[in-house]
């Protein structure tokens, strides 16, 4: 049975993504001098401003504007001509403390209450996914795999100087056609960029099929009949923040498997980690990916549910759709046998109080094994053999 199936990424200089960096930056800067922070911060971008709110405890001392002035910067809107100036633009900023009654479910669950133990509880309720597949060798979908490495190429050429016309704004799009559910060629490749007014639209066209398509995607997965919409309103120079708002956590499916998997609803950027809609999701892809990397299953989807103030999900869910080699009863028994999925476990195994977050704000938090993530090792593997012994 042949199908498609199409993914979307987009480059930092997105305002939906632009957000996303400026508040990793303000969770960077909190994490580093109080590595016991809690933070939810949210940031709010239109043309000429940025404004940053949320709830934020900790004992560092925050210059917002400044923090706001470089994530921007680094973007690249550092001229009015690219519609968006770091440091001209206005920055606004509310910030309150966590909540007290937030506060008091976190600082101990609740089933350290009167047992003379000390567990830390969920930050908040619901529910995330993490998910695996052998399509790529960092166990990704391929067409969020190759949607991420479009953008970042069309990126690294901006900054680097080669193609000068370039702006930070962008986007790519990747649809594959499967056929049995294996991935089989390219079916279409879609590259919006903003650029420079004095270029040609024949220029960006040849440009980003040869230097950035050509370069990125296998010629064997490319054909006669795979469809390239370049820029295909024919004009993009307005973008950024002046071309439309921006506002953190708008690109959900873009941090995660491209719509290839279930999600939770929540955002990962500005959120220290003992909010669980973060540290839960990368412990759901540690999970996946380990199933998959074992050889247990082609494809790996888990659900791991939590209750506000209370440390042991309140659900697990293994979903190999077929492909595993045990049944997914088995598997989420040795998953809770292989893996404490206890905030507190998650955040000192995967290391969450000691990374920088603002390198994930772009171009997905899942698959980045050229960041080097802890939620992308395959250590497990062994472990969850033995299990199902």
């Amino acid at each position: 049975m042949k199908r498609l199936f199409t993914s979307e990424s987009v480059t930092e200089g997105h305002p939906d993504k632009l957000c996303d960096r400026v508040s990793e930056a303000v969770l960077d800067e909190c994490m580093k001098q109080d590595k016991m922070s809690r933070v939810a911060c949210e940031a709010f971008a239109a043309t000429g401003m940025v404004a940053v709110c949320g709830e934020i405890s900790t004992k560092a001392v925050l210059d917002i504007p400044e923090i706001v002035r470089k994530a921007v910067r680094d973007v690249g809107y550092d001229r009015a001509k690219y519609g968006f100036d770091c440091d001209t633009c206005a920055v606004l900023s509310t910030i309150n403390h966590q909540s007290p009654d937030i506060a008091m479910g976190v600082d101990e669950a609740l089933e350290s209450r009167g047992s003379g133990e000390f567990d830390i509880g969920a930050g908040d309720q619901g529910m995330m996914f993490g998910y695996a597949c052998d399509e790529t060798p960092e166990l990704m979908p391929m067409p969020i795999s190759y949607a991420h490495k479009l953008a970042k190429k069309l990126a690294e050429l901006r900054k680097s100087g080669e193609l000068t016309y370039l702006r930070p704004d962008g986007k790519s799009q990747v649809t594959v056609q499967y056929d049995c559910d294996k991935p089989v060629r390219i079916d279409s490749v879609v590259i919006s960029t903003q650029h420079d007014p004095e270029v040609s639209q024949e220029t960006i066209r040849r440009d980003m099929i040869e230097k950035v398509v050509r370069d990125i995607i296998p010629p064997e997965l490319l054909d006669n009949d795979t469809v390239y919409y370049i820029n295909p309103t024919g004009r993009f120079v307005i973008g950024g923040p002046q071309g439309d708002c921006g506002l953190t956590g708008r690109k959900i499916i873009v941090d995660t498997y491209g719509g290839y998997s279930r999600h939770g609803g929540g955002c990962f950027s500005g959120k220290d980690p003992t909010k669980v809609d973060r540290s839960a999701a990368y412990a759901a892809r540690h999970v996946a990916k380990n199933i998959v990397a074992a050889g247990l299953a082609k494809r790996c989807e888990l659900q791991i549910a939590y209750a506000i103030g209370v440390a042991k999900p309140v659900s697990l869910m293994v979903d190999t759709f077929g492909t595993g080699k045990v049944s997914d009863e088995a598997l989420a028994k040795a998953v809770l046998r292989v893996f404490d999925l206890r905030p507190a476990a998650i955040i000192r195994e995967l290391g969450l109080r000691d990374i920088s977050y603002l390198p994930l704000s772009a171009y997905g938090h899942m698959g980045r094994e050229d960041l080097k993530v802890s939620w992308e090792k395959t250590d497990r593997v062994e472990a969850l053999l033995d299990a199902l012994k």
